[in-house]
């Protein structure tokens, strides 16, 4: 078989978790998730089955290519959950709406910190496998 190096397969990773991005904070998050988990109260519910769904996801990957770093999606939950909560926080205290920069500049932080805690999560699977893979 054919070695494959550990940047091939951190590049499949990073593909695989940038749809997972995709698919988690926009097609499968509720209305009922996106306004309740920015309200000032009731948020911890919505944001809660958000978190969820990211972290189910990364148990989907991890699960397929790295069964023992399933635990990747319990750190997941927390760090999604962690990084919304502050978004939602810093929104709410500027009174940020989307006709101010500032709101984008938030928005773009925010998923920059999911794609940065992904590109984390793709080279710790990525390195995992590389020890196995030839």
């Amino acid at each position: 078989m054919t070695e494959v190096s550990a940047s091939h397969l951190t590049t499949l990773c990073v593909l695989i978790f940038i749809l997972k991005q995709l698919l988690g904070d926009f097609f499968l998050q509720t209305r009922w998730m996106a306004s309740g988990k920015e309200s000032k109260t009731d948020w911890l519910l919505p944001l809660a089955a958000h978190a969820a769904i990211h972290a189910a996801l990364t148990l989907s990957i991890c699960l397929i290519f790295a069964p023992h770093l399933a635990w990747l999606a319990i750190v997941d939950f927390i760090v999604h959950f962690v990084i919304d909560r502050a978004k939602a926080v810093t929104k709410i205290s500027y009174g940020l709406t989307a006709d101010r920069r500032a709101y984008w500049w938030l928005f773009g932080t925010d998923q920059t910190l999911h794609h940065l805690t992904h590109l984390a999560f793709a080279a710790t699977i990525a390195a995992s496998l590389g020890k196995t893979v030839s």
